[in-house]
């Protein structure tokens, strides 16, 4: 155990100083995630033994008992569907986790099994060469990480469970994040920094993909707070197979939900050729990896009717390895938003499109100028003196062609951009000014501007 808490440190000290060891950069990893096409999400957990996708946070560990787990079986179900990855629920919603965690006792070592699930996982996995992602939900219910209640030892308990996966399991080539940003979880970016978070995940293992489920919230054209832009279908969140030029995950459950149920074995699963001529086909032609969840029952196992369709789905589709080139994009979006929620001002606008709309962390509402005025602008006010390198302006529909980008130092308005830029979501980065005030004068637009957010940052490069 010091042994381990000694490794952690080291990394640590690592992500403080900024001196992690290199790794890829962000554009070649996007390609090789997307190249991977097709792989297996592991929704396994105590919500498996409650009939329940939620479960009970004081559920005891002693309902966790997989008698006959065997990763081994889920690792080659997946290489009969031609997958090239898995990803398993290491902790879910109620916080229960299923390694070996020095963090609670909540966890598979309480429980009848004394097995560590995710080692055995990444062991299995890896020997039929195949990739290992790690799932990891913020939102944990048992430990009462939930909005209101959030403390420092919750964060810090945050990053010692994340130091684990990524220090004590080989290579992750991704960590998809869950119940994060959410409107069913509400807990921010701020509540739990995720700029700090990402950087420590970076630190440990620079070549691992930070993937938050938060699709419904932002944009399509930008990644906002994730390396790879997720979508989860069964929540009605459905990608472009027209538009998108972003790396993406597309993700559906084999069976109606994510978590076994007692009536998996005896009920259809969906259809292999729809999955494969609906999902993985046109996904990936769109720079998207499709994951398909497959829940093992209650001994630890897929069921016979979940093997058969992986069986079918590997007879009818073939991997044939890496996708189209990836577009070029503009680095995420990570760092806290300092415009956000403060007091704003603008040019005349309709009551139900006023100054406020421009700035509520809400990119479905906006702020819009009043048809008849010429040379609208908007303006977030800092409170005080703040510095910061970056400001993203995101439109309803991109109808702003040419205008000027100003921040306020010492009571004078000062240039950051005068000019035009296409697109719906401009990114502006920069060298760092210190300011109390960001605004945006609209010299030319197709239709009266309608801003959705301003947001302004003070991005660590």
């Amino acid at each position: 155990m010091r042994k381990n808490y000694l490794l952690a440190l080291a990394f640590l000290i690592l992500f403080l100083s900024g001196k992690a060891q290199p790794g890829s950069d962000l554009h070649t990893l996007q390609q090789r995630f997307i190249d991977l096409r097709f792989g297996m999400f592991i929704h396994f957990n105590i919500p498996t033994f409650m009939n329940q996708d939620w479960a009970d946070p004081d559920a005891p560990p002693s309902i966790f008992d997989p008698r006959k787990l065997d990763c081994t079986q889920w690792a080659r179900a997946a290489r009969s569907a031609h997958m090239s990855y898995g990803c398993l629920t290491t902790k879910h919603h109620s916080g229960f986790c299923i390694w070996d965690t020095k963090t609670t006792d909540y966890n598979v070592m309480h429980s009848p099994l004394h097995r560590d699930v995710v080692r055995e996982y990444v062991d299995a996995f890896r020997a039929q060469g195949l990739k290992t992602c790690l799932y990891y939900s913020i939102l944990d219910t048992h430990h009462k990480l939930r909005p209101g209640f959030i403390t420092r030892q919750h964060i810090e308990m945050i990053k010692a469970q994340l130091t684990e996966l990524l220090t004590n399991y080989g290579e992750i080539t991704a960590l998809i994040i869950d119940g994060w940003d959410a409107p069913w979880s509400r807990i921010s970016y701020d509540d739990v920094p995720f700029e700090d978070i990402y950087r420590l995940i970076k630190s440990l293992q620079p070549n691992c993909l930070v993937m938050d489920l938060n699709s419904a919230k932002y944009p399509p054209e930008t990644l906002f707070y994730t390396d790879i832009k997720s979508y989860e279908q069964g929540a009605g969140q459905k990608i472009s197979t027209a538009t998108n030029r972003l790396p993406a995950l597309s993700c559906l459950p084999l069976n109606s939900a994510w978590f076994w149920k007692t009536d998996f074995p005896t009920s259809p699963v969906k259809d292999p050729k729809m999955l494969v001529d609906e999902d993985i086909v046109p996904y990936n032609r769109i720079y998207d990896n499709f994951i398909l969840n497959v829940a093992p029952n209650r001994d630890g196992l897929i069921d016979d009717n979940a093997l058969t369709a992986l069986a079918e789905i590997g007879r009818i589709w073939k991997n044939d390895g890496p996708v189209a080139t990836l577009p070029p994009a503009e680095t995420p979006v990570i760092s806290h938003n300092l415009a956000k929620h403060q007091p704003a001002n603008a040019s005349w606008s309709d009551d139900m499109n006023i100054m406020d709309f421009g700035n509520d962390d809400n990119f479905h509402t906006a702020w819009q100028s009043n048809a008849t005025v010429r040379k609208p602008w908007y303006e977030v006010e800092l409170g005080a003196e703040k510095p910061f390198n970056a400001v993203v302006i995101t439109e309803i529909q991109d109808n702003i062609s040419r205008y000027r980008l100003e921040y306020r130092t010492h009571g004078q308005w000062k240039p950051l951009f005068d000019g035009e830029k296409k697109g719906r979501v401009k990114i502006h980065r920069f060298e760092r000014v210190w300011g109390d005030g960001v605004r945006i004068v609209v010299e030319g637009f197709a239709a009266p501007p309608a801003i959705a957010e301003l947001g302004v940052y003070d991005e660590r490069r």
